[in-house]
């Protein structure tokens, strides 16, 4: 285990007077063993105890070569997975229980005694998440150059006269060319009436001239994903929709300036936010301006208008303005991912926002 993070893990739950706790999420156990372990519906259970006796609990079918640096518990489709957990944990004691732990075990650990009391733990290992150490920064950085290749190479593509889903298997494959490991969401290709749809789900359409075109991708990278938005025009831009994009910039700007230690979440939010709303357009900007990233796409701590959380020096989260008119088919959005530093922060995207008009072929 990366006995760095685990401290950090053991002191937090002290803090939080949690002596014991079970953590199941294959991602969190994977940043703190470095181990990736996938178990489907089968029970993975990562438990922690402050004074020690940590275990990690695993079925037979996820055979470990490597030292995991913590004691391996095994189980098989004929046992009971719990019912093993319970004999180790301290019955009367406070037990902390993630997020994605499963009802189903979770009743049963409960109905076998494996604690005093039962609370969410979740908040502890989600905010050292949310603080990146300098070898996550490297790998977000280098995910992010990746994807600015991607998209330099993607651009040209969209007045081509491929479909939405030809456009989206074309960033697929550039992804490879660039070896990543995987896209990390469904990349969002999307002409006029699809990119005035936030989270439009590609189909068949084709642009045409004049079409705003939302590229919403990112990818895995040594495990770290990126994310990048930019909207592009096919072979002209009408006035409407570059007032449209130039607020969208200035918001994303705005917001960016805002990502600051000692400023809230909800500080970026609403710097991106209430310029939109000077101008006129705040019912049509219509989502929260960002989201945490990391080792999952959409990660802990995200840039609305309620989350009042301090911004910390570390932490990496996307700034996402847009507006969107879907009975004119105009759909902007400009995103960008920031890691914060000591005094404000360092944008990951170098991509140009300049507003961008394709050729037609």
């Amino acid at each position: 285990m990366d006995q760095g993070k685990v401290l950090r893990v053991l002191k937090s739950m002290e803090e939080h007077g949690i002596p014991q706790m079970i953590i199941s999420d294959p991602v969190a156990i994977f940043y703190l063993t470095g181990k990736r372990i996938l178990p489907g519906e089968r029970l993975l259970a990562l438990y922690l105890n402050v004074n020690g006796n940590h275990k990690l609990v695993l079925n037979k079918l996820f055979p470990q070569e490597k030292d995991l640096g913590v004691e391996l518990v095994w189980y098989d489709d004929t046992e009971d997975g719990v019912e093993i957990i319970s004999r180790f944990v301290e019955k009367d004691q406070v037990m902390g229980i993630d997020k994605t732990w499963p009802a189903r075990f979770l009743l049963r650990l409960q109905e076998l005694g494996g604690g005093s009391r039962f609370v969410n733990s979740s908040p502890i290992v989600d905010y050292i998440r949310m603080v990146k150490d300098e070898k996550e920064k490297e790998r977000m950085r280098e995910a992010s150059r990746l994807n600015d290749i991607a998209m330099e190479r993607l651009i040209p593509w969209v007045a081509k006269g491929l479909t939405e889903n030809e456009l989206n298997a074309k960033i697929r494959g550039i992804y490879k060319e660039l070896g990543c490991e995987d896209v990390a969401f469904a990349p969002i290709t999307a002409y006029a009436k699809g990119a005035a749809d936030p989270h439009h789900v590609t189909d068949d359409s084709k642009g045409k001239r004049g079409d705003c075109v939302v590229l919403d991708i990112g990818a895995f990278k040594d495990d770290y994903a990126s994310d990048m938005t930019r909207t592009v025009f096919i072979g002209e831009v009408s006035d409407r929709a570059r007032e449209i994009y130039d607020i969208v910039a200035e918001a994303n700007r705005r917001g960016i300036e805002a990502a600051r230690p000692g400023n809230r979440m909800c500080d970026v939010d609403l710097a991106a936010r209430n310029y939109i709303e000077q101008k006129g357009y705040g019912q049509y900007f219509t989502h929260r301006t960002g989201h945490s990233i990391g080792l999952e796409d959409h990660e802990f701590g995200d840039v609305s208008s309620v989350n009042e959380d301090i911004i910390q020096a570390g932490q990496c989260f996307s700034v996402e303005p847009g507006i969107y008119l879907p009975e004119e088919g105009i759909g902007v959005r400009i995103e960008d991912l920031v890691i914060v530093t000591e005094d404000g922060c360092e944008v990951l995207n170098h991509f140009t926002k300049d507003l961008i008009v394709v050729p037609e072929e």
